[in-house]
């Protein structure tokens, strides 16, 4: 197999410059974030070979946290080093977070946003051909051999069995690529190194708090949200159940119209889904306080809570597969999780197509989509954008009561 030579480092000032661009202007959730990054930067900018991508990739499904952020700070930290993971993940957060803020700020103080069902009903399809698109790209990056097929058939069917995606089916899949892959029992001398990378997989906690005033309701935001970030495996969309649970059912900060509103939020807004977390911080601190700028601090509290365990993570793992990227239990690992990852992406899809196509014209929509991404060269936000129009003109025309029902 032809490996790529590894590209220079890149200066932080470029990380941050072009992370601030995706952040601002990459839609279509962690699938489709992926694969723009995995388009530009392995095929265009030549900053990461397609093994690289891979590694990355397989990894950070592997761990718990938001996809796109940990691929996007595991490239970072391979081509900028420890500083540039920090600067070009809080960069891929910043845009998005100042955009849902000020939406958060705006549904407080209007009492709420009547045209968010409208974009929702008409981008949520087209996010599905998203995925599906940039899943096949990813197949084309790292799917070999039949073993990999099998693995991500197995995942498949799990996810959409069980209705979410389990981390044991990373790890199991990763185990399962680690002893048909690699030399685990054809030479004992690569025991140390097989250890070594299993140790960085567990590392993270989760964390709670309680002072008081503002501040018991922002240590109550970080410590939930820390939670999340650290205990919810897969891609973004794969937060909503245990979000739901937590700020309906148990906290009972929001009703359940709010939540799906953000999730809304998430979906339609540019960056990672989780920037739910945004949304709900702003809506929690600035109902429980009565001010708008208190908001913003439930905003911060709770996007800091969600991304954190992510930077952890990729910076503790990162150096560890840096240093055993060569041996081939680690790369048999890769395999076997990247493999879990493809089926547990096509899971997912089945299980958000039936909250985003629930009508003719939704499932048009969809198919438009997928058609338009395969034949044409039309970018993630042009795409977005035309979708958004079709919502906004087709919502209060058909009334479909479907939409925000679960």
């Amino acid at each position: 197999m032809d490996v790529d030579p590894p590209p220079e480092r890149v200066p932080i000032r470029e990380l941050v410059k072009y992370y601030l661009r995706l952040g601002l202007v990459g839609f279509g959730g962690p699938v489709a974030l992926v694969g723009q990054m995995e388009r530009e930067l392995v095929g265009e900018k030549k900053w990461v070979t397609k093994e690289e991508m891979r590694e990355g990739i397989a990894i950070c499904q592997s761990l718990p946290g938001p996809l796109a952020i940990q691929v996007g700070i595991w490239i970072s930290y391979i081509r900028g080093g420890f500083w540039g993971a920090w600067a070009g993940g809080w960069a891929f957060i910043l845009p998005n977070f100042v955009i849902v803020a000020v939406l958060g700020a705006l549904y407080v103080y209007f009492g709420g946003l009547s045209p968010v069902k409208a974009n929702f009903y008409g981008v949520s399809p087209a996010v599905i051909a998203l995925i599906l698109h940039s899943c096949y790209r990813l197949t084309k990056l790292g799917m070999k051999d039949w073993i990999e097929w099998a693995l991500a058939a197995a995942a498949f069917l799990i996810t959409v069995a069980v209705q979410a995606e389990v981390a044991l089916v990373f790890i199991g899949c990763g185990v399962v690529g680690l002893l048909y892959y690699g030399s685990l029992f054809r030479a004992r001398s690569t025991g140390a190194t097989a250890r070594s990378f299993w140790l960085g997989i567990p590392l993270l906690a989760a964390a709670d708090g309680a002072p008081g005033g503002l501040g018991k309701i922002l240590a109550e935001l970080l410590g939930f949200f820390l939670k999340a970030g650290s205990l919810t495996f897969g891609s973004g969309l794969v937060i909503v159940p245990f979000l739901e649970k937590g700020l309906v059912q148990q906290m009972h900060w929001l009703n359940e119209r709010d939540f799906l509103v953000a999730v809304a939020m998430g979906m339609i807004s540019p960056g990672p889904v989780v920037i739910t977390s945004t949304f709900v911080g702003y809506l929690v601190a600035a109902r429980l306080s009565g001010s708008l700028l208190d908001g913003l601090w439930g905003a911060i509290a709770a996007t800091v809570g969600i991304f954190l365990p992510s930077f952890l993570f990729i910076l503790i793992i990162a150096p560890i597969l840096m240093r055993y990227r060569t041996n081939p239990n680690v790369q048999g690992f890769i395999k076997g999780a990247y493999a879990a990852a493809i089926g547990t992406i096509l899971g997912a899809c089945v299980l958000l197509g039936k909250i985003a196509i629930g009508d003719w014209l939704t499932a048009l929509i969809a198919l438009g989509s997928l058609v338009v991404l395969f034949r044409f060269k039309v970018s993630n936000p042009v795409l977005v954008a035309a979708t958004a129009i079709i919502g906004l003109v087709a919502f209060p025309l058909l009334r479909p009561e479907w939409v925000f029902v679960k």
